[in-house]
């Protein structure tokens, strides 16, 4: 036995504690050398092939050449893969070289109907059908860069996973921005055909790039982040007559106008806004093919986001009381679908989750990663993080020198990413994903 005197014993639990710190501080050097050497091989090709997915997007449950890249990608870094999942999904398993946690890894792959005037040399071209109109489509909220990413991080993981205790599951989304209409699709279709039945993972990760955000920064939340989104649709129905006449029948047009405007009231009057912020907008208004012609019916489409169930439900009720009784007052009736389809819930990061993975982000952006407030944009996202621990994460993609505030957004025509965002995101993700499954505080 060795005597320990009351004066050395404090100066031995000092000794010990600095030789802690130091073999931590040496440990995670290490680390942040290692997600380096980790992600710099495929930083080119992660670039690579973000741009050809610019230039070649697809609408939700129509990636098809989309899909059928990424299951060639993760096919040839050895990975069980799995296709056709919720009609164009891909998923693949990685198993490291000993036993260990389980987590999942998402990026989403549609693009959105819109005709990008960006002026980039990889613009897309490309059109499609989206409610029986030929529209253009275009990557204006980033997915192209999401897919990019997660292929790189699946190689980076691939080639080291003789270094990784545990099993990765990468999911490759269709249909994030929701599906055609009459199909379903999306996170919610993907865990209907049990993708976490066969793997239950203990933790899911995503992130976004993000327009309200610089490049170099990284963004989160803990709790509430991003909004539940639902989809509504109203048809005023009058009564057809000629524009020179318009006694002859009962008009939609002036019927519908009044519809959109009595509508504000139901957010700014109605909507105790102190408690949770609510936003109602309308999309499209669509009627009439003529000048002259007072047309049957007059068709309204738009959004509503909440973050209180209950906020949500009287929305809904609100709506639907407005639009039947101005309509009615114009002698006119409606048909509305409010919601128009199942909505996704609000995007939560599990507290404990982000207090565990925050320390990984600033090991990658330090002093640029910030706190955000409440999101009012949504992610289906929601739906892995109903089922398992989650936390989601942006990426700042607006270049530096650029208020962030006025920049085209996400869904822009002109929405444009800084592409320093992609080393940033594959960086960011790697170093959660390596420190949750290494157990790292």
């Amino acid at each position: 036995m060795i005597a320990i005197t009351c004066g050395e014993l404090p100066m031995r639990l000092k000794s010990t504690a600095l030789a802690v710190a130091a073999a931590l501080l040496s440990s995670m050097a290490a680390h942040a050398a290692d997600i380096e050497a980790w992600a710099k091989p495929v930083d080119a090709k992660v670039l690579e092939w973000r741009r050809d997915f610019h230039e070649f997007p697809e609408l939700g449950n129509r990636e098809f050449r989309t899909s059928k890249r990424v299951a060639e990608h993760l096919r040839s870094l050895g990975l069980e893969v799995t296709t056709g999942v919720a009609h164009t999904g891909v998923i693949a398993i990685l198993k490291g070289a000993k036993p260990g946690k389980r987590i999942a890894l998402r990026a989403d792959m549609d693009a959105l109907p819109v005709t990008e005037n960006s002026g980039l040399p990889f613009q897309s071209k490309q059109t499609a059908e989206f409610r029986g109109e030929k529209v253009g489509v275009m990557h204006a909220c980033g997915h192209d860069s999401h897919t990019a990413i997660l292929m790189g991080v699946a190689e980076a993981m691939a080639r080291h996973k003789s270094d990784i205790a545990g099993e990765v599951l990468f999911i490759f989304q269709p249909a994030e921005e929701g599906p055609p209409d009459g199909e379903t699709g999306g996170a919610d279709q993907m865990l209907a055909e049990g993708i976490f039945k066969t793997f239950k993972p203990e933790a899911v990760f995503g992130l976004h790039v993000f327009s309200t955000l610089n490049a170099g920064q990284l963004g989160y939340r803990s709790g509430p982040l991003m909004a539940a989104s639902d989809r509504f649709n109203i048809v005023v129905k009058g009564r057809q007559t000629h524009g020179s006449r318009p006694w002859g029948g009962v008009d939609p047009i002036v019927a519908a106008a009044e519809i959109v405007s009595s509508a504000q009231s139901i957010v700014s009057r109605r909507q105790n806004l102190t408690k949770q912020p609510v936003v109602l907008s309308f999309g499209a208004i669509k009627g009439g093919i003529r000048y002259n012609i007072i047309p049957d019916s007059v068709e309204l489409i738009g959004t509503i986001r909440t973050f209180d169930d209950e906020m949500r439900a009287q929305v809904f009720k609100d709506l639907a009381n407005v639009a039947e009784h101005v309509a009615a007052a114009h002698g006119a009736t409606v048909v509305s679908k409010i919601p128009d389809t199942i909505g996704n819930p609000v995007t939560v990061n599990d507290p404990t989750l982000t207090a565990k993975v925050l320390p990984s982000l600033r090991k990658v952006a330090g002093k640029d990663v910030v706190e955000m407030t409440l999101t009012t944009g949504a992610e289906d996202f929601a739906y892995y993080a109903k089922e398992v621990p989650g936390f989601f994460f942006f990426v700042g993609a607006t270049p530096k020198g650029q208020d962030p505030n006025t920049a085209p957004s996400n869904h822009s025509p002109q929405f444009f990413l800084d592409e320093s965002a992609l080393p940033l995101g594959t960086r960011a993700l790697l170093q959660i994903s390596l420190d949750y499954l290494a157990g790292a505080p």
